[in-house]
């Protein structure tokens, strides 16, 4: 069994993945595009060891930071832990929010490997960036950052993809989580405001003093707001609002990204018995089981 756990940032998928996982004595793959780089802790809510639980994880801190990495190395790193687990006759529980990642993962989507860079000159920054957002609508390249976009166009073009709607695996759940919006964007908010205490801002700071500005800083929520920060373009209190502000908007898009790709079996989640919610997929899972 294939148990996909998806949803918005800050819903509990770290939770109900390690639940699911004790279940049904399966290892975890995660399909986060930043909890692959090594060092990006708390920037990225990186499950800790004991959040773990002793449940095995794959697809973390696998790359270094200065490391770049695409839907297609992801594609093709999960696809061989997945079906080497399968293989074992493991149940496997894949978690994340990186909708492209998962669909790459376990979907008929297909890399066709391209060497030649293309030419982009001609083309304006905004005629870049649509092209950047049909191919990933959840990118975070600015929209003036020209080399940044020209780069992510070629790394596609050397990996084009053929997507279909087929399923690739068998008995595959997936698993949504949500909550009202208000309630979500208010936990978003505190979170950020927990990453900070957690000592956000020296994490960041290391990265800074080290001149890193590769792919993950560039692209992950908090590290790009905060290095705005520590330029002296705008206020601490600044950064942390637009670190709030722009997850907010992902996870509004991360919804979007789900219900439009992909059939999820939505739940709503008890924040005030997060063990009520638990028992809720495994009810439906169990019936699902049963079903077929």
């Amino acid at each position: 069994m294939i148990i996909a756990v998806v949803g918005p940032t800050g819903v509990g998928k770290t939770k109900m993945s390690i639940a699911l996982a004790k279940k049904y004595n399966a290892e975890i793959i995660s399909c986060d595009s930043m909890q692959i780089y090594k060092d990006m802790d708390i920037g990225t809510a990186k499950v800790t060891k004991e959040e773990m639980e002793g449940i095995k994880h794959h697809m973390i801190d696998i790359k270094s930071i200065t490391d770049d990495y695409s839907v297609y190395d992801y594609q093709r790193d999960a696809r061989k832990i997945l079906d080497g687990l399968i293989k074992k006759h493991k149940n496997v529980v894949i978690v994340g929010g990186t909708g492209l990642y998962l669909k790459a993962l376990l979907y008929n989507y297909e890399f066709k490997r391209i060497n030649t860079k293309k030419d982009f000159s001609s083309y304006s920054n905004d005629e870049l960036y649509k092209m950047v957002l049909e191919i990933n609508g959840n990118s975070k390249i600015h929209v003036n950052n020209r080399q940044r976009m020209e780069s992510f166009l070629n790394n596609h073009k050397k990996g084009e993809k053929k997507l279909n709607s087929e399923l690739l695996y068998k008995d595959v759940k997936i698993i949504g989580l949500t909550r009202p919006k208000d309630e979500l964007y208010n936990a978003i908010n505190e979170r950020v405001d927990k990453m900070m205490e957690d000592g956000l801002l020296e994490e960041a700071k290391r990265f800074y003093d080290k001149s890193i500005n590769s792919k993950g800083i560039n692209t992950a929520i908090s590290y790009k707001e905060l290095y705005m920060y520590f330029d002296g373009k705008i206020t601490l209190d600044n950064a942390i609002d637009l670190i709030k502000q722009r997850s907010r908007n992902y996870a509004k898009r991360q919804y979007t990204w789900f219900n439009n790709q992909m059939e999820v079996n939505w739940f709503n989640v008890n924040v005030h018995d997060f063990d009520d919610t638990i028992n809720e997929v495994i009810y439906f899972l169990e019936n699902e089981k049963r079903a077929n």
